[in-house]
């Protein structure tokens, strides 16, 4: 078992010994460690092709050198996360280090430090990293975090170098290169050796986590065309979902069945989930959050599906559909799906330069409102529910229509109020459309053949010069289409 579950490629979450080893691992006699710093053939990396991302982590590492002119800017990889005991999480790292760095998910190491160190023309950009774990100490096979042998091979620095385009330094070098006490601004809570170095600024880190929010709204064309990777991964995997719908319906706890072949299709073309999927049958999908993944699967309910492919430059699509589990949709059904699907064409008409990011809310929400009424749910009418005070129509509709999406799923949350939730639209932004309506069992407002229904369309789009493209639009949303594709799937 133990030898299994580290094969896999996990680290450990603690180290106990000096070497890196563990309190139960074998002993490491002088003998065996002569021997093991013998007979190693040179296997360096051929053919490192620099990263695609590098002429635009120039451009964005110059934005950010211009807003802190004479300060040291640091931003940790961040380390390990404990999952239980001494195992750990997949490393994935700190956004802003991706983005300035353009370092991919497979090529990140623990623990890594980026930083811009203040020079008279600007800023030269420094990474320390821990490279390839070097043939004449123990920690190649000894070390359980960083060793070769437990984690796999990691780049050297010249290797680290020629494909990031960065001048790449020691980590052991880290704490004396700190420790001159230069001006600095940095991302706390990160890294020990950087926390402990750097006096605390609780209103310069807050300002600088802000910036890196900002920095990241309108979109590059590398970002672009990996957001359009990522759409396009995910749209396989709803298609390897739909596959497994009648086996899912033949097994207990089917929802997990989907979920499953979900993930296959992120590790296959991507880093990870972008986040937890949510495969939310029957009534489940009326909890906006459902991770549990542990209901059955029956035919006749619908299912909503919310999922992301998280590509290797860790950038994440962010998807939902709801489906009909036996490819049909029900009179009932498709009347509230049909409900959102105008409330999201609504939304989708509301993208554009110049328009307020609240607009798509407020268009979307005018559709179900109004559709609320004419269903005779709705104790007031529309109008009077769309005032901002009122809003008994967000009764079944609790949720936010559109967020940022980019490097995180929930993309740029620190930046101002003012450039985000009462921010105007420019070209360059990806965000998402998505609204939906929830109808839990219990609510006795609705009639029965309605209670239990929850439907979510979930689209991402790119804000153009003339209003937005769909970058999901080849995963059908009307139902129409919807039960036409899932047929071609499944026959």
């Amino acid at each position: 078992m133990i030898e299994l579950f580290w094969a896999s490629g996990y680290a450990i979450a603690m180290n106990n010994e000096k070497d890196g080893s563990r309190k139960y691992d074998a002993a490491n006699p002088d003998a065996l460690a002569e021997f093991m710093k013998t007979g190693w053939a040179p296997t360096p990396l051929e053919g490192i092709v620099p990263s695609e991302a590098t002429p635009y982590c120039k451009a964005r590492i110059e934005k950010l050198s211009k807003k802190y002119l004479g300060k040291r800017v640091v931003l940790p990889a961040g380390g390990l996360k404990v999952r239980s005991s001494d195992t750990d999480y997949r490393f994935r790292p700190h956004s802003a280090f991706s983005y300035f760095t353009g370092i991919t998910g497979s090529d990140a190491v623990p623990d890594s430090v980026f930083i811009l160190e203040p020079t008279s023309t600007g800023h030269e950009a420094l990474l320390f990293i821990h490279p390839r774990s070097p043939r004449d100490t123990s920690e190649f096979y000894r070390d359980a975090k960083y060793g070769e042998f437990w984690v796999g091979r990691r780049m050297t620095l010249d290797e680290t170098q020629q494909k990031y385009g960065l001048a790449v330094r020691l980590i052991e070098n880290l704490n004396d290169f700190l420790s001159d006490g230069k001006p600095a601004v940095y991302v706390r809570g990160e890294n020990k050796v950087v926390d402990k170095a750097i006096p605390k600024d609780k209103d310069a880190t807050a300002e600088l986590l802000t910036y890196l929010s900002e920095i990241r709204m309108i979109k590059d064309g590398y970002e672009i065309a990996e957001m359009q990777k990522a759409v396009d991964a995910t749209n396989r995997g709803f298609a390897d979902m739909v596959r497994v719908f009648d086996a899912a319906s033949a097994t207990k706890r089917g929802e997990r069945i989907i979920e499953s072949a979900f993930f296959g299709r992120a590790r296959l073309e991507g880093n990870d989930l972008g986040y937890d999927t949510i495969a939310a049958s029957g009534s489940h999908a009326c909890i906006l959050h459902w991770i549990r993944n542990d209901g059955d699967v029956k035919k006749g309910d619908l299912i909503l599906i919310d999922a992301g492919v998280e590509v290797d430059s860790l950038y994440t699509a962010d998807i939902t559909r709801t489906l009909p589990i036996d490819g049909k949709f029900s009179p009932a059904q498709r009347k509230i799906y049909m409900l959102v699907y105008e409330a999201q064409k609504a939304g989708f008409a509301a993208v554009k330069p110049g328009a307020k990011f609240k607009d798509i809310s407020a268009a979307a929400h005018a559709v179900l409102a109004k559709g609320l009424e004419e269903m005779g749910v709705l104790p007031i009418s529309a109008e009077e529910s769309l005032k901002p005070e009122v809003g008994l129509h967000r009764r079944w509709t609790v949720h936010g229509v559109s967020h940022m999406l980019g490097i995180d799923v929930h993309d740029c949350n620190e930046a101002r109020e003012s450039q985000y939730r009462d921010g105007t639209l420019e070209a360059g932004m990806i965000l998402t459309v998505e609204p939906g309506l929830y109808i839990h069992p219990d609510d006795e407002l609705f009639p029965a053949e309605y209670r239990g229904i929850g439907v979510r369309i979930e689209d991402d789009v790119l804000v153009t010069e003339t209003g937005c493209r769909v970058l999901s639009n080849k995963l059908p949303s009307h139902p129409d289409e919807v039960e036409v594709w899932m047929s071609n799937l499944t026959n």
